[in-house]
Formats: structure tokens, C-alpha cells, sequence
């Protein structure tokens, strides 16, 4: 962990002391973990109004080519997404594979709006990652693309039942965006990227900001009664409700989108050419299935267990792990995620968390554990 001397900053780190904010190390920057309300209030906030979150430490690039086949059958050769098929205006989660078809990070990729963006994808990387990220996309480009992280943006996140109303009252057209949709629209006369997604299972916005604007733009939002601020804490129990995997806990180089429960990311095309790193393996799970997968865990009583706990068999054997874990404030009920074997993970199943010599009674469970409810655009 970086010595508090050489943490990094947001551009909004300034105002999140003058809101109160305890900051802790993340990622190497100063990040808010919670305000004074609480990380329950926070949840509380995003779930029934909405929340705003400062995402600056996220890794944010441009992949450059001379048009937009040529862009993404670069990056292409690192994920197993059909990129060259993304439609302008439109975003797309997906993983970066390393030969094993173990997941080096998991990651958003755009297709700005615009014939003057032809040839240029938007990215934005895991913080903890970011540094892997650039250097192995910038290694398996060819000469005729390059990569350019962007150093003088912030980002944030406004997320909630209430986001869409709010966003609207500063920035018109992200009324209109749909789900995963993406456009460059000003905001109180600033000009600003935005995306319609998120991390809290609700619905939401992503807004890429000049980092010199960027404190203007977070108070303008805070200044709504509907808006409070929200840290790292609300932030992994919005997302372990949502049933979201977290880089480096549920996500990690030996796992494989199978395993993970993220087999969207493989588009026909792809699953068909079978042109991606680690595709032997990765197909060869899908016809299987995998040794291991991804399961959600409901727990019998009010103690949570966290990530390190073994997952036993009712008769005694381990047969997996805990990755994430905590108490749910919207259920107001412990829950957790973890890889299990595959005979033990079917929906209903009886399991052991074992927490400080103890074990706790466990059941697998269907995800999300709470609904999700992100924007779904009318048909016309």
C-alpha cells in the first residue's frame, strides 16, 4: 500500500475533505471510503434517490487508428468482444484475456459519435490495473494504432432512480441516451462525456469531465437535495447486491469469463472464429463447463463473512472460496459471492462459511440478490 506521501489525488480529493470524507488509500490514491452520513445512508441515497461517486482514479485512454475496422481488430486480438460490430454512440464491457484465457482486467470500451472519431475508441481501465492494462495494449498494437491515456479528465458517477430526472435538468440530451449509449453533450455549458451505465445495479450516468471542470460540474450536482455524495464503502455493497464482480477479488489472471459467469462478453462472431487469447480453454469450458464457477451466497444469520473464507460441503470437504462479502443493506441480511466446484453450485445448495473457526450456515444463490434496474429505452 503507498505511504500517504506518494498517494495520488483527484481532482476532486479537495472537496471531499470539505464535505467530511475519511479518505483511505486505493488503487495508490486518496479515495473517500464514506462521508459523515454513513456508508448505510450512502447505499440508502443511491438505492432511493441517487448517489454521486468519484471514479477519477479509473484509467481513462484513447485506442487511435486510421478507421474504426483497423482500431478494433487491434484490440480485438486481446479481448473476446466483437468490437469491429459496435455501433457509434454505443459501449461494451469486456475483459482482456492473457494466453491462458485468464482475465488481465475488465474494462468498458466506446465508439465515439461522430465521422471525425472514426478510427478512435474510448476506454476506461481499473485503477489497480491500469499501468498492466496500457503496457500490454500497447505492446500487441500494430504500428498503425496507438494507445493515448488521457491524463486531464476526471470521472464520476451518478447513480440511482433519481440520476436520470437530474442529469437531465443540467444536460438535456442524456435524457435520450439508452442503456450502454454514449455522447458528447455539454453540461451547464460544459462539454462532457457521457455514458449510460454503471456499477450499483440502478440506473446511471458516467460523465468524463476536463479536470479543471470537474469540481464545478460535482458541485452543481450536489447542490440538488435528491444528489448525495458516496464512497468506496456504499460503492462494494451497491455492487456486491447488484451481483458485479470486483477486479482483483471475484476477476483475476488464473480466471476465465466462464468460471467468472460472464460469458456475455463473448459475442457469436468471436465464439465462432475462436481468434482470441485462451480460446482453447475458454471454448472447451463453454461445451463442457468449467471446474469452477462463480455462485452467490445467501447466510443463514446476521454475520457476515468476507473474502478468504473457505466454502465447505455440508460434509465437511472444501470445495471453494469466498471473494467477496458483507452485510446488505437493502436485504438487511448478510450475503457473498465465491467460485465453487461445479457439482456444488447449483441454486438451493447447502454449504459451510467457515469465519474464525466457525462455520456458518450458507445457501447458493441466484444473482443479482437484489433486482437490477437499469434504463431500458422504450421501443419506438
Amino acid at each position: 500500500m503507498a505511504d500517504a506521501e506518494t498517494l495520488l489525488s483527484t481532482p476532486l480529493t479537495d472537496l471531499h475533505r470539505e464535505l467530511g470524507a475519511r479518505l483511505v488509500p486505493f488503487a495508490g490514491y486518496e479515495m473517500p471510503v464514506q462521508y459523515p452520513a454513513g456508508i448505510i445512508a450512502e447505499h440508502a441515497q443511491t438505492r432511493e434517490k441517487a448517489g454521486l461517486f468519484d471514479v477519477s482514479h479509473m484509467g481513462q485512454a484513447f485506442l487511435v487508428g486510421p478507421d474504426h475496422e483497423t482500431t478494433a481488430r487491434a484490440l480485438e486480438t486481446m479481448v473476446p468482444s466483437d468490437v469491429a460490430g459496435l455501433k457509434p454512440g454505443r459501449q461494451r464491457y469486456t475483459v482482456l484475456l492473457n494466453a491462458d484465457g485468464g482475465i488481465v482486467d475488465d474494462l468498458m470500451v466506446t465508439r465515439p459519435l461522430g465521422a471525425e472519431n472514426d478510427g478512435r475508441l474510448y476506454l476506461v481501465v481499473n485503477a489497480s490495473r491500469k499501468d498492466v492494462d496500457y503496457a500490454m495494449i500497447a505492446a500487441g498494437l500494430p504500428g498503425n494504432v496507438r494507445l493515448e491515456p488521457i491524463e486531464d479528465r476526471a470521472l464520476v458517477a451518478l447513480q440511482g432512480p433519481m440520476a436520470a430526472e437530474v442529469m437531465a435538468s443540467h444536460a438535456p440530451a442524456a435524457a435520450d441516451l439508452a442503456f450502454m449509449g454514449a455522447a458528447e453533450m455539454e453540461f451547464d455549458g460544459i462539454k462532457v462525456h457521457v455514458s449510460r451505465s454503471g456499477y450499483t445495479g440502478e440506473d446511471g450516468y458516467e460523465i468524463s469531465v476536463p479536470a479543471g471542470a470537474a469540481e464545478p460540474l460535482a458541485r452543481a450536482l450536489l447542490a440538488d437535495e435528491r444528489v448525495g455524495p458516496v464512497g468506496l464503502g456504499a460503492r462494494d455493497s451497491l455492487r456486491l447486491e447488484a451481483g458485479l464482480c470486483l477486479y482483483g477479488h471475484d476477476l483475476d489472471e488464473t480466471t476465465s469469463p466462464v468460471e467468472g459467469g460472464i460469458t456475455f462478453v463473448l459475442q457469436k462472431r468471436r465464439k465462432e472464429a475462436g481468434d482470441f487469447p485462451g480460446a482453447t480453454r475458454i471454448l472447451s469450458e463453454l461445451a463442457k463447463g468449467a471446474r469452477r464457477v462463480r455462485v452467490g451466497l445467501t447466510l443463514a444469520g446476521r454475520a457476515p463473512a468476507r473474502e478468504g473464507a473457505e466454502i465447505r460441503s455440508t460434509d465437511g470437504p472444501v470445495i471453494g472460496v469466498l471473494t467477496s462479502g458483507g452485510f446488505a443493506p437493502t436485504l438487511g441480511a448478510p450475503i457473498a459471492m465465491g467460485y465453487v466446484d461445479a457439482a456444488h453450485a447449483a441454486t438451493g445448495t447447502q454449504v459451510k462459511l467457515v469465519v474464525r473457526g466457525r462455520e456458518l450456515d450458507a445457501e447458493v444463490a441466484a444473482m443479482p440478490f437484489v433486482q437490477q434496474r437499469y434504463y431500458r429505452k422504450p421501443a419506438a
